[in-house]
């Protein structure tokens, strides 16, 4: 059973564990704790021994010892040899931790506990004396080696496992702290970081520090934690401090004083990517990164090889020099923006700022004055070229002149010449590198969802005498007639097969010819007519479209409908050419107009303008009928938000009543003196619109596939399959989306 040991120097010779300490003193017994032997040399009441009678596991010499020795001599004699008044010779070989232990209380005078676990046994060898005061740092060293360590706490000194050092209070030092010198001693220390990141040198560090201690980072302060040795906690801030330095990669400055930094950040940019593919693999060491700077016309560099840097800096400092002529040509390609919209702009600012800054005194000679070459085109005289302008005199005696340059664009290739002095140049290229940006995209999604609903109820009795209608005599006919022609008994009496749909029941007598007329009916006496009518409808259209921002975009959906709008009819007696008619054609079908304006906050502000027609009658005489709904609005809408602009509801009932005066009130007999009707619609109209803010090409080809998947997929859906002995027609379909990387292609 384990029991946890503790020696105390102040009470040496009462914890003496050997019941023979008295006995090892006199005659050289080995001690069952020191493993040691004792040769007491010269001392009182003692004989000598020879050396070969000392057991060999262990020995120690006492020279010129005192005539009289205390417990705790008695104890130390086992090991240790007394050298003068200061020094020891320590010797022990396979000698028990718990009586080495015992030996450096004495020695030292500090009081140990040991942990129950702390057990085998150390060499100690020294040749020549040593000190008291090293005999604690020699024992330190041996506990090292035996996986063992020593933690000093209040008045006692803890041996424990090294692996569980990090449990108990050991001596902890900050960032500023100086650590207290001894080698074998546990310490914590924390190290903060100026450059490197804590996390990173982790793994660096931790095969340098003993597998039983730790190391962590803590990334909020960049900081380091480390608990080890303290001869090894001093290795480790060397290294670590040769490690926190600042690299090329922090980046560096380089200003330019004639040239435009956009212009030599393209060509070294282009000299070094040349240079790389060259050179084949890629190596991460000679990656150089270079950004322009227009505002402090100055180039951004960074690069974790600081040769490349040298060489960019001979490069640029070769490329920054003052040319000879005093307006340089410059043309620059466009990316993104149109150069003739940009020309225009170029000028009316560098025409702002001469008219401002140019005014010289005026010439005491009249009339007019050649200018040289300007950027006022705008003020030129009328068969002056473009870029020269004319000088005119000011009231107060002064001349307004403009300064030198042109600034041209060139639609064909897209691009801006402009020639100017190098100040000037550079100051409108600046300028042009805000202007040639990627603008943003608005892909709208409109929705129109419209439900009808209608129903329709007619009930009538209708009735009619024809009989006295065939005799030569005078006779009385009569009945009731409601509703159209499809719906009346007469009509239906006249031609049976123009009755309305619905439930017609009658009483039919032969036939009976109307007089001087010669026309023939149905001698239908009683109609019934009932009818009930119930449709719903529902459409939904969604129309998409895809603008730039703040531009125009239309499309339409439907069909070119011829309008009657004038004709010339000829009479039988006039001799004028052919008739004709006037048309005129119209769109009639779904209409959507928009203008989007993107904010910087991702806000989108559309101008709106959506028609939906359908045409709803073509038999009038006085031309087409047709159904229009259209919406004018302006809206503000977040970045994929769905937003409703507006709708209709509408709700109509129709209650209609034909009846025979008096008699059609009549309870229970007025129904057949009557023709009843009733129907109602109901129209639900609403606009949605959904815009969603496209600002690179990853979002677009993103948004694209999706929809060229989807219609796809709707082709292979109603693709005709093989049918008996009809052949095989495949139906045309869009070809497979190519696959990328970041958008592959789906399975079939």
């Amino acid at each position: 059973m384990s029991a946890l040991l503790v020696y105390s120097a102040s009470d040496a010779g009462a914890e003496m564990c050997c019941a023979l300490r008295n006995a090892i003193v006199g005659i050289g017994m080995a001690c069952a704790i020191c493993a040691g032997s004792v040769l007491a040399a010269d001392a009182a009441g003692a004989g000598q021994l020879p050396a070969a009678t000392a057991p060999a596991a262990g020995q120690a010499r006492a020279a010129s010892a005192p005539a009289t020795n205390t417990p705790a001599q008695s104890a130390a004699n086992g090991a240790v040899r007394s050298v003068g008044g200061d020094q020891v010779t320590l010797n022990f070989v396979n000698a028990e931790i718990e009586g080495v232990v015992k030996v450096v209380s004495e020695i030292t005078g500090k009081n140990f506990v040991l942990d129950p676990r702390v057990k085998g046994t150390v060499n100690i060898i020294s040749s020549k004396p040593l000190a008291k005061a090293l005999v604690y740092d020699v024992f330190l060293s041996a506990l090292r080696m035996q996986g063992f360590a020593a933690i000093e706490g209040r008045g006692t000194v803890n041996i424990v496992p090294e692996g569980d050092v990090k449990l108990y209070q050991s001596p902890t030092y900050g960032p500023q702290d100086r650590p207290r010198a001894g080698n074998d001693e546990v310490q914590t220390q924390v190290f903060t970081l100026k450059y490197e990141a804590a996390a990173q040198l982790v793994p660096v560090l931790r095969p340098l520090i003993a597998p039983n201690n730790t190391i962590t980072a803590h990334q909020s302060s960049n900081s380091l934690i480390i608990t080890d040795y303290a001869g090894n906690l001093q290795r480790l801030e060397k290294i670590i401090s040769s490690l926190d330095q600042p690299s090329g990669a922090d980046g560096m400055v380089i200003p330019l004083r004639y040239a435009s930094a956009t212009d030599v950040a393209q060509t070294v940019n282009r000299f070094f990517a040349e240079a790389a593919q060259a050179q084949g693999a890629a190596d991460p060491s000679q990656s150089i990164t270079i950004i322009a700077d227009v505002r402090a016309n100055s180039l951004l560099a960074r690069s974790n090889n600081p040769s490349r840097l040298a060489r960019l800096r001979s490069l640029v400092s070769m490329l920054d020099v003052e040319t000879s002529a005093a307006g340089n040509m410059h043309v620059v390609y466009l990316k993104n923006a149109e150069a003739v919209k940009v020309a225009e702009t170029l000028r009316a600012i560098y025409q702002g700022n001469a008219a401002v800054g140019a005014v010289r005194p005026a010439v005491p000679t009249g009339g007019a004055l050649s200018a040289p070459t300007t950027l006022g085109a705008a003020a030129a005289a009328p068969g002056q070229p473009q870029g020269a302008a004319a000088v005119s005199f000011a009231g107060t005696g002064q001349v307004a002149v403009s300064a030198p340059g042109i600034i041209q664009a060139d639609a064909a290739t897209n691009s801006i010449i402009i020639t100017a002095p190098d100040a000037i140049y550079n100051d409108l290229r600046a300028v042009l590198e805000k202007l040639d940006v990627r603008r943003a995209q608005v892909y709208v999604e409109a929705l129109i969802a419209e439900i009808t609903a209608a129903k329709a109820a007619e009930f009538g009795i209708q009735w009619q005498d024809l009989n006295g209608l065939g005799s030569s005599r005078s006779s009385a006919f009569g009945g009731t007639n409601f509703g159209t022609s499809g719906q009346n008994i007469l009509g239906i009496s006249q031609n049976p097969a123009s009755a309305g749909v619905g439930l017609n029941v009658g009483v039919v007598k032969g036939t009976v010819t109307i007089p001087g007329t010669g026309v023939q009916l149905l001698n239908l006496g009683l109609l019934v007519r009932a009818l009930e009518t119930d449709s719903n409808a529902n459409i939904l259209s969604t129309p998409t479209l895809l603008t730039l921002d703040n531009e125009e975009a239309t499309i339409v959906v439907g069909q070119n409908v011829p309008f009657i709008t004038g004709q010339y009819a000829v009479s039988s007696a006039a001799t004028t050419p052919t008739p004709f008619q006037t048309i005129e054609r119209r769109d009639v079908g779904l209409v959507l107009k928009l203008k989007p304006q993107i904010s910087q906050g991702g806000l989108v502000r559309l101008q709106i303008y959506e028609e939906v027609s359908s045409v709803q009658d073509q038999s009038n005489a006085a031309g087409v009928i047709t159904n229009k709904r259209s919406m004018q609005s302006t809206v503000l809408v977040d970045d994929g938000q769905i937003v409703v602009i507006g709708g209709l509801m509408q709700d109509s009932v129709t209650d209609g009543v034909q009846k025979v005066p008096l008699l059609g009130d009549l309870p229970l007999f007025g129904s057949l003196f009557r023709y009843k009707t009733r129907s109602q619609s109901k129209t639900n109209l609403m606009v949605f619109l959904r815009p969603v803010v496209l600002r690179d090409g990853g979002q677009a080809d993103r948004l694209t596939n999706d929809r060229y998947d989807y219609i796809l997929g709707e082709q292979r859906k109603v693709e005709p399959v093989s049918d008996g002995p009809l052949p095989y027609i495949p139906s045309p379909s869009l070809p497979p989306r190519p696959a990328t990387a970041a958008n592959p292609a789906p399975a079939r």
